[in-house]
């Protein structure tokens, strides 16, 4: 199949496709005579795979991780529930800083109750006077 129909049976776009292939989640298609990109259902099983983990925000290496313990098929599962493991950390980690970022907003959003003039508005002053580094840095596994 080409890269249309492949988009189009995995939800996604072209350039999808061809990024992926470009960070070697997804192997290059083999290349018809008039050198269009020519992919099986292997392909596809595989972008199915990779969009289903990045539904689940794992990141490219995660994913990369996954798809050669897949590619071992005789070795146990060990080390896909510790990755799976290590990403529900990263999660838990995520939603504490949420958590926290949802606190300083909304005490942000108490500095200025009602509507007033701008000069006067509560969060704008607590913006401008704030200092963003006390507030921590924020991770995520991503980068």
């Amino acid at each position: 199949m080409k890269i249309g129909e492949l988009a189009s049976k995995a939800k996604c776009s072209a350039e999808t496709i061809r990024y992926y292939e470009k960070e070697g989640l997804l192997p290059a298609a083999e290349r018809s005579p008039s050198n269009y990109r020519s992919y099986g259902d292997g392909h596809l099983e595989r972008l199915r795979f990779i969009r289903n983990c990045r539904a689940l925000d794992m990141a490219h290496d995660e994913i990369r991780a996954l798809l050669a313990l897949m590619d071992a098929p005789d070795a146990g599962c060990g080390a896909v529930n510790d990755l799976v493991d290590e990403h529900i950390g990263h999660v838990d980690r995520r939603i504490r800083e949420l958590t926290d970022l949802k606190q300083q907003l909304s005490a942000l959003r108490q500095q200025c109750p009602s509507e007033r003039a701008l000069d006067t508005c509560g969060i704008l002053r607590g913006l401008a006077s704030m200092d963003a580094g006390a507030l921590g840095k924020r991770h995520t596994h991503l980068g």
